[in-house]
């Protein structure tokens, strides 16, 4: 406890002297380099980039490596960050096991979306991901699994044709190898730029499942913040077993749309993981450093 209300002062004297204004008169005004550009400074904090994150929910501005050290959550107030699907990979997965699979698939424009193809670009070279998931295999505790991670950061994990190719490939791969598969899935929904053709990748993944279960292979389902749309329709919640991290969104449409249409306020914490484990939506609600032990004891069982 005291450490902690140490760590907490300090935190305070450091934050006060970074954001301390600096008595600067027009001739005094100073050029300051973030990130490649120049940017004049006049009574102006400057934060180092990446030292610290500020939490959504209690908003605390907290240690970026308290942040790490907490498996992404909050120390504050315990809100589950987003995070990177490689991040995810090296909490779940034996460290160098994992082999991607279906790496750079073509784009998908079929409807000659306009900006779309640049947008994707863009999106490659800001995440370092080919498309909103990234899909292969690796080792759970030396046990051999397939494994789909979405990326909120991709069009906030929006399934197009590319997404649910991929995923297709990584179901229908697993089937022919006997082996589990695990996705964790994080989406707005299908993709609004591809039209039907996003909308189709439902059906598709869903019997790509289909075939897998009826080889008597598990999939584990693991809904993370949030799942909605049609993601949330098809292959998230057909899972053997489903698993959500607390305090997910997970749903059809959002709250706010639900509102609106029925006229009604909704119950308190309606479309969060809890929600659904009370409605029997949802097998179990685990917490993130034990997911991997989880999914390990679920994959070694079957």
């Amino acid at each position: 406890m005291e450490k902690h209300l140490k760590r907490r002062c300090d935190l305070s004297s450091m934050l006060k002297e970074m954001f301390k204004k600096n008595d600067l008169t027009s001739a005094g005004r100073k050029q300051v380099h973030l990130g490649g550009k120049v940017k004049e400074s006049l009574d102006e904090a400057q934060i180092p980039d990446g030292l610290f994150e500020k939490c959504d929910k209690c908003n605390e501005i907290v240690y970026s490596e308290d942040v790490v050290a907490n498996y992404y959550i909050c120390p504050n107030c315990g809100m589950y960050f987003r995070i990177s699907p490689r991040t995810r990979l090296s909490m779940i997965l034996d460290k160098e096991s994992f082999q991607e699979w279906d790496k750079e698939l073509p784009v998908s424009d079929p409807l000659n979306f306009p900006g779309y193809k640049q947008k994707l670009e863009h999106l490659k070279v800001v995440t370092n991901l080919d498309e909103a998931v990234i899909t292969g295999e690796g080792k759970i505790n030396d046990t051999s699994v397939a494994i789909g991670i979405m990326a909120s950061n991709f069009l906030m994990g929006s399934m197009g044709e590319v997404v649910g190719e991929k995923l297709t490939r990584l179901v229908e791969k697993a089937t022919k190898r006997k082996l589990p598969v695990i996705i964790f899935c994080c989406s707005g929904g299908a993709r609004m730029q591809e039209g039907i053709i996003s909308l189709m990748q439902m059906a598709k993944t869903a019997q790509a499942l289909k075939r897998h279960d009826e080889a008597g292979l598990l999939y584990v389902s693991v809904l993370t913040d949030p799942t909605t749309g049609g993601v949330m329709a098809s292959f998230a919640m057909l899972g053997d077993v489903i698993l959500a991290e607390p305090g997910a969104l997970i749903g059809f449409a959002g709250p706010r749309v639900i509102e609106q249409t029925i006229g009604q306020r909704l119950p308190e914490g309606f479309q969060k993981a809890e929600f659904l484990l009370e409605h029997g939506f949802v097998d179990k609600i685990v917490k993130r450093n034990k997911l991997k032990q989880t999914l390990s004891m679920l994959v070694k069982s079957c």
